[in-house]
C-alpha cells in the first residue's frame, strides 16, 4: 500500500487524506480491477491511519491513528465513487508521462470527457537517493464536480521504469 507524509497542520488532515487517496489512485489505478469504492475504502482507511500516525504521541497518536483510519475510509469510499476506471487510467497514464519525462516546474493534464473529471500533475523537484534511485516531488490536482484540491508527495523511480508514490 502506498504511504505519505504530509506536513501539514492537523486541521486540514481530512483535506490531506482526500489528496493522498487521490494521488494514491493516480499511480496504482491500472494495477489491478475492484470495485472502486471498496478500494477507495480501504485505500483511505489505511492512509487515514498513516496520516494520523504523524499526528501526536503516545495515547493521542492512538487516536489520531483511529480517527484518521475511519475519516480516511469515509473520504477514500466517495472519491472511489466518484473516480471511474477511465478517470483513474487517464490520471495514471499522466502522472507517470510526467513523472518520467516533464521538466520541473511543467504541469501535464487530463480530463474525461465522459465525467467531467479533470486533473494536473506538476513535478517540482527531481533528485537521486543515496542508492542512485530517481525521485521527484510533485503536486497534483483533481478536479471532481466543479471542485479542486491538490496533493503533494514524491514518487521514485521503480526497477521496472514506474514511479511509486514514496512518500
Amino acid at each position: 500500500m502506498t504511504s505519505y507524509s504530509v506536513h501539514q497542520p492537523p486541521r486540514r488532515a481530512a483535506k490531506a487524506v482526500a489528496l493522498a487517496l487521490v494521488a494514491g489512485l493516480g499511480l496504482s489505478a491500472c494495477e489491478g480491477a475492484g470495485n472502486k469504492e471498496t478500494i477507495g475504502t480501504v485505500g483511505g482507511a489505511v492512509i487515514g491511519g498513516v496520516l494520523g500516525s504523524k499526528l501526536g504521541k503516545g495515547t493521542g497518536q492512538l487516536v489520531a491513528v483511529g480517527a484518521g483510519a475511519v475519516l480516511g475510509g469515509l473520504v477514500g469510499s466517495s472519491i472511489g465513487r466518484s473516480l471511474d476506471d477511465v478517470d483513474k487510467m487517464k490520471m495514471h497514464d499522466t502522472t507517470q508521462t510526467a513523472l518520467e519525462k516533464q521538466p520541473d516546474n511543467s504541469t501535464s493534464s487530463w480530463v474525461n470527457p465522459n465525467t467531467g473529471h479533470s486533473g494536473t500533475v506538476t513535478p517540482q523537484q527531481t533528485y537521486n537517493t543515496e542508492s542512485g534511485q530517481p525521485c521527484r516531488e510533485f503536486t497534483q490536482t483533481v478536479t471532481i464536480g466543479g471542485k479542486s484540491e491538490e496533493a503533494y508527495g514524491t514518487a521514485c523511480r521503480q526497477a521496472d521504469g514506474s514511479w511509486k508514490i514514496v512518500s
